[in-house]
């Protein structure tokens, strides 16, 4: 007869070697969800409260201690590696207190239902932080980039001069990237902000029919229609990571960028010494530390991201992506958090060298686009013939030393009879209106562009955009504290009426 496979919990304490491992790296996670475990045990007891489903004084003692233990920090509360995840440790902790009425925690309910809760509670929060300083380092930028609308600069590709273009343009780039993250991270708030409240391990449960309830006391948005899917759904947390990732990598861009003009050979820009760190060994130095923290920063999310994806790829209705999430996704967003009020501090008290800027557009040849171009209206040719003639007028300057605002129409026309066997009867033309940077940059007049009129309309229109942003995660961030003071007054309210009942 084949011997029939043991059922059963286990009955002996944790390997050593697992607790060392998977349960001390869960407790080092509990900070993150204590506060959510407290109100998600508390609306669980009230719920099965109002159904009548504990009896009056189990209701009490459950809520006395619940509310005893909300105020307790969670580097003050007792988790231990040796009881399990922290889920456990707080059974042992209420059992150890109330014997066995800490069971009624239990009814209709797994473990990792209060962890899933408790895990959206504490990310709602943060998503809601991390828009708002989202929204600050943009509101900073644009202040800035009003500020240097004049400040002329030849904008680069591949750290090439390109055209000519101003700070302010420059500075706007990021505003807009920032805004689109911290606008996808709110449709990641409204993903997180829903409740697995009452889905049981599967398949919900008898005892709890009404699942709204516990989404209302915790102020969730709305319920995950899904059972099966609000205990093992991940999609989301991937998706928050992402745009964690997406709106570091624009941070990292930027950094980048003021770490190389920070340098003296470019001398664009110069932090402020708050945001610097000396050399111990070489006296002249002082270098922008902060940069590096953002850049190095945005790889430790991107990595996080990618850990996160290769465990996550796992069959469904399985613990270890989600044991892992409970403690990488909360990193990652107060990663992000630090990162964008640095990279904040950064741009508002950065010294912008204008002067410097403006002498490396005067002597370069970022005017050689609309050379081309004029070419092409004033001599009738096509931009490939215009592109290439202004080319060979721009080679031979440079080797001659004569920088672009000095080119005149003879260098042309000595370049087009070389490449076309014509003259294009450009001597004596005046070219000062189209080789003039600050010219170029006023031309810029459509939507978008770098002309001081374009940049206001977008600063206008920034603004605007995100004092909306502001108002919205202000109305989140009050939506979600009015629902927890009411939780903990309803269960205060269940606490009074029992003492009354009592003495009565």
């Amino acid at each position: 007869m084949t011997p029939r496979r043991e059922e059963g919990p286990p009955q002996t304490g944790a390997a050593r070697e697992l607790v060392e491992s998977g349960f001390t790296l869960e407790n080092a996670d509990a900070s993150f969800l204590h506060r959510g475990l407290n109100l998600a045990d508390l609306a669980h007891v009230l719920d099965l409260a109002r159904r009548g489903i504990v009896p009056v004084p189990a209701q009490r003692e459950l809520l006395v201690l619940l509310l005893e233990v909300y105020e307790v920090p969670a580097d003050e509360f007792p988790y231990d590696p040796s009881y399990g995840e922290p889920y456990n440790s707080r059974e042992h902790y209420f059992v150890s207190r109330i014997g066995d009425v800490a069971g009624w925690l239990h009814a209709g309910r797994p473990r990792r239902e209060a962890a899933r809760i408790a895990l959206r509670l504490h990310l709602r929060r943060q998503l809601v932080e991390l828009v708002a300083e989202a929204a600050a380092f943009a509101r900073v930028a644009v202040d800035r980039a009003d500020e240097h609308v004049e400040t002329v600069m030849p904008d680069q590709t591949y750290l090439q001069q390109a055209q000519p273009s101003t700070f302010g343009h420059y500075l706007l780039s990021f505003v807009y990237s920032t805004l689109r993250d911290a606008r996808r991270l709110l449709e990641e708030l409204d993903w997180v902000d829903c409740s697995p409240g009452g889905a049981g391990c599967v398949n919900g449960t008898r005892l709890l029919s009404d699942r709204s309830f516990i989404a209302d006391a915790l102020g969730f948005r709305g319920v995950i229609e899904h059972t099966r899917d609000a205990m093992w759904q991940i999609d989301g947390l991937i998706h928050v990571l992402a745009t964690a990732a997406s709106l570091l990598s624009g941070f990292s861009k930027l950094a980048e960028d003021l770490e190389i003009w920070s340098s003296s050979e470019f001398d664009f820009v110069d932090l402020a010494d708050a945001y610097t760190r000396a050399s111990v060994l070489m006296p002249q130095k002082r270098n922008p530390y902060s940069l590096a923290i953002v850049r190095g920063a945005s790889g430790i999310v991107i990595g996080r991201l990618a850990g996160f994806l290769a465990v996550a790829k796992s069959p469904s209705a399985r613990s270890d992506n989600l044991i892992f999430a409970y403690g990488e996704v909360p990193r990652a967003l107060d990663l992000c958090l630090r990162i964008t009020r640095l990279i904040t501090g950064v741009v508002r008290t950065m010294r912008v060298n204008a002067e410097r800027m403006a002498e490396q557009l005067r002597t370069g040849y970022t005017q050689s686009t609309d050379l081309a171009e004029h070419l092409v209206q004033a001599c009738g040719v096509d931009y490939r013939t215009a592109y290439v003639v202004v080319g060979r007028t721009v080679r031979a300057a440079s080797r001659a030393g004569i920088p672009g605002m000095e080119i005149t129409g003879e260098m042309l026309d000595e370049a087009a009879r070389e490449h076309t066997g014509r003259s294009w009867a450009l001597s004596g033309m005046d070219l000062s209106e189209v080789l003039d940077p600050w010219q170029i940059v006023l031309s810029r007049h459509a939507q978008g562009g770098a002309a001081p009129t374009a940049v206001h309309r977008m600063t206008g229109n920034l603004r605007a955009s995100l004092d909306e942003l502001d108002a919205t995660v202000g109305e989140r961030a009050t939506a979600h504290d009015r629902a927890e003071r009411a939780l903990l007054a309803a269960a205060r309210a269940v606490i009074e009426d029992a003492q009354q009942e009592g003495a009565s």
